[in-house]
């Protein structure tokens, strides 16, 4: 992810009470750098949906936390998944394909929404999974004991996702436990008081995901191959920039600013019109007469909320001589 500035929501919560079961990080990865948190528990107990802090980041009926990739480029790289706490493994699947469920040529996964994972037993009546785990990525069987941060697999996109993350699923005597919010008491707009991370880890409401130049707008598909930033543009193409947002809410803004060598190129701001779990906007100017300066062109892009920068992004792109 081309990131920088990334707003620091430092957690006021404190970590596992005596008897919780205490989760390390489940992913070889950095949260707000590489991978982030997408989505969390549903606690609505209705048709609607409603994460613990009382946000739009989860779905109707959802029963874990996502840690998603900036790009499906990340799994050919291999991002390694971790036991969060040391325990009996007693299931396990490999060998489903990574296929997004996108589309009428989506591999059918009923019964199987979970596609390549791991079960995890832990003291006390605890259970942890974790789904969608890479083909071919698995390495534990089941009766392994593990111990917390022991690679069970890697990152995929197996079973019923459209996007690369890992859901983690708690379970204490076979009920679903969010571990930002055990207790179940929602805290709307705060943190809760205790969680199951033995860091404190924090779920940031929304923010970038990547950002980066083109020659021209660029297709969705491509932002979330990974494969739609230019490292260099011709001095006679537009300057693009773009930015790769996750958490959007009705009313959030995206201010987009593009600097040269000679100063200020352009900016502009645009107002999310609803709320979506993941989108991207793009602006740009056509070049010049006799084309781009030659030089670095650096493009900011910030995400507000309620007149805050809730996150913040910077990309280079280079411009040769003609």
């Amino acid at each position: 992810m081309r990131r920088f500035g990334a707003v620091l929501i430092t957690s006021l919560a404190a970590g596992p009470v005596a008897g919780d079961l205490r989760l390390e990080t489940p992913v070889d990865c950095t949260l707000g750098v590489d991978c982030y948190i997408q989505q969390s528990v549903d606690h609505d107990p209705g048709p609607g949906a409603s994460d613990f802090q009382c946000g739009p980041l989860t779905y109707d009926g959802h029963k874990g936390t996502d840690f998603a990739l900036p790009s499906l480029s990340a799994i050919r790289a291999g991002v390694d998944v971790l036991a969060a706490a040391p325990g009996l493994v007693v299931g396990v699947r490999d060998g489903m394909e990574d296929a997004r469920q996108i589309g009428p040529d989506a591999p059918d996964v009923n019964g199987r929404e979970c596609g390549n994972g791991v079960v995890v037993q832990h003291d006390g009546g605890w259970e942890t999974q974790y789904c969608h785990l890479k083909n071919g990525s698995v390495a534990v069987t089941a009766r392994d004991r593990v111990e917390a941060g022991d690679v069970l697999g890697q990152i995929g996109l197996s079973g019923q996702t459209q996007f690369p993350h890992l859901h983690l699923s708690v379970r204490k005597d076979g009920e679903v436990i969010d571990p930002f919010d055990p207790d179940g008491k929602l805290s709307c707009n705060a943190p809760a008081h205790q969680t199951l991370w033995a860091d404190n880890l924090d779920m940031q409401p929304g923010g970038l995901i990547t950002a980066g130049f083109a020659p021209e707008v660029p297709e969705y598909e491509a932002i979330k191959q990974g494969s739609a930033a230019a490292d260099v543009i011709a001095a006679d193409q537009p300057l693009v920039v773009w930015g790769y947002a996750f958490g959007g809410r009705e009313g959030d803004t995206l201010h987009l600013r593009i600097e040269g060598p000679q100063g200020h190129v352009m900016d502009e701001s645009t107002a999310l019109e609803k709320t979506q779990s993941q989108l991207f906007r793009a602006v740009g100017r056509r070049a010049p007469s006799g084309g781009w300066m030659p030089g670095n062109y650096v493009g900011e892009i910030q995400m507000i909320r309620d007149g805050v920068v809730l996150d913040a992004a910077q990309t280079i792109v280079y411009v040769p001589p003609r």
